[in-house]
């Protein structure tokens, strides 16, 4: 039986309040009927009594107080899920904007998804290779894994995320991969170079993209990671695919959060952001996962830019509790024009140690990548000692060491834009650059291994 309410008792932006009403939901969809005969969409996001909120994915320009009526679905949001999705482009709401028609759904599931039973995840193994050094061998990204991307405004977090997208693959050849890319609050500029960078690599035929512009309803920005992550749960856990989630950027999610709290008049907690913001984050993050009996993976690697470059904003904050660690862009890096800027040191990958090594990628991964961040460590006091006492005066050794910095620098973590290192390639890089200081000064990698690969430059070599 379908009821329909007349008039609407408040108008605040994007938020209708109607009074009167019975046995609606939270969360619930609703038909917003105009004068004009326009039709809205919209959802509960509140419900106290016989009082209900309602939140107009259009927005509410040309709503009046008189002549509206509502009608309550009985439902949550859903969205229609088709593997036809792969090469598509939606909106923030999960509408095809690329122009192309609707798609034929074979399900449809709520947006919200459902929470995977602890007991039914299987450990995260194995890893995505991103072709990208300063990931792959120093924080490798792990397949059901979540690992953030930190970065500050202006840095080249899209290029990195771009680069990612094209490059990125499973290790076993008959192994189904795809990505889901959602763009939160998007500037135009930023949406048509990710379009037309996927579109000019190929990598579109895999990808599933959500796209919220910045001047798209902010509403839409609320339920843009939630169609991407419903959509990849739906290729995992349907198809066996392994997806890769790239949300970017989470700032503008929380932003929008923020601003969305605000018109309801609920009490901020810090720095004006609701005080539910870490279980807000936590119901996206933990979608990534696996499943027990299923082959498919859903792994996220969420962007955010830290407000002030500050990583212990509430954002970024709550972030690195919820998440498997964290990869850091850095502005000194950026400013020097190196790409990607990684600051290798604060970045890790709490699961990297089980997804590597013998039987996963190559048995000497674990001791490169450790000993590379000691080395690189070392580089750091070397500095320090220099900008007090002057390079001049510091140890051979040390000396060695702040050359072995620059190079790290400008030939491991700098790579091209277009450049998609193997990691057999990474590796090698990496015994490149640990053979140019002493095998003395080697002390995290095993006898058997520098035996093997340790290949100090012969006098009078420049390399």
């Amino acid at each position: 039986m379908r009821i329909e309410y007349t008039g609407v008792t408040e108008i605040n932006g994007p938020l209708l309040t109607l009074e009167g009403v019975r046995g609606a939901s939270y969360d619930e969809m609703a038909e917003i009927a105009l004068p004009s005969g326009e039709k809205r969409a919209g959802r509960v996001i509140m419900a106290e009594g016989d009082r209900v909120v309602l939140q107009v994915f259009e927005g509410g320009k040309g709503i009046a107080l008189e002549g509206v009526s509502v009608a309550f679905q009985g439902r949550p949001m859903e969205l229609p899920l088709s593997q036809e999705m792969l090469g598509r482009v939606f909106s923030g709401a999960g509408r095809p904007i690329d122009g192309l028609g609707e798609i034929y759904p074979e399900e449809k599931r709520d947006i919200n998804g459902m929470p995977m039973n602890p007991v039914a995840r299987e450990y995260p193994r194995n890893c995505i290779y991103t072709g990208v050094s300063a990931i792959d061998c120093m924080a490798t990204l792990i397949r059901g894994q979540k690992l953030p991307i930190f970065s500050g405004a202006g840095m080249s977090h899209n290029q990195l995320a771009a680069q990612i997208v094209r490059q990125a693959k499973v290790g076993g050849q008959d192994e189904k991969f795809g990505i889901v890319f959602a763009g939160m609050g998007l500037k135009k500029d930023a949406a048509d170079f990710f379009k037309k960078d996927f579109e000019d690599s190929s990598a579109l035929q895999r990808v599933v993209m959500f796209i919220n512009e910045a001047s798209d309803p902010i509403i839409e920005r609320i339920l843009t990671p939630r169609c991407a992550l419903t959509a990849a749960e739906y290729l995992a856990f349907t198809y066996g695919m392994h997806i890769l989630v790239i949300m970017t950027d989470m700032t503008a999610y929380c932003e929008a959060l923020r601003e969305f709290s605000s018109s309801k008049n609920e009490i901020p907690s810090r720095k004006g952001y609701p005080s539910y913001l870490y279980s807000d984050l936590a119901s996206l993050y933990e979608r990534a996962g696996m499943l027990e009996g299923k082959p498919g993976s859903v792994t996220q690697a969420p962007i955010l830019t830290m407000p002030n470059d500050d990583i212990t904003h509430p954002i970024p904050d709550l972030t690195g509790y919820i998440t498997e660690g964290q990869i850091v862009l850095n502005r000194d890096m950026d400013q020097k024009g190196l790409y990607p800027p990684i600051g290798v040191l604060p970045s890790l990958s709490r699961l990297m140690k089980d997804g590597i090594g013998k039987g996963f990628t190559r048995e000497d991964h674990p001791a490169v990548s450790t000993q590379l961040f000691a080395c690189y460590s070392r580089v750091q006091d070397a500095r320090s000692l220099a900008s007090v006492i002057g390079e001049e005066e510091l140890s051979e050794v040390d000396k060695m060491y702040i050359a072995f910095g620059q190079r790290f620098e400008q030939e491991f973590v700098q790579q091209g834009r277009a450049e998609n290192r193997t990691l057999d390639q990474t590796l090698e890089l990496g015994w490149r650059l640990l053979s140019g200081l002493p095998r003395s000064e080697l002390d995290r990698i095993p006898a058997k291994l520098l035996d093997e690969h340790y290949a100090p430059p012969a006098a009078g070599s420049e390399d």
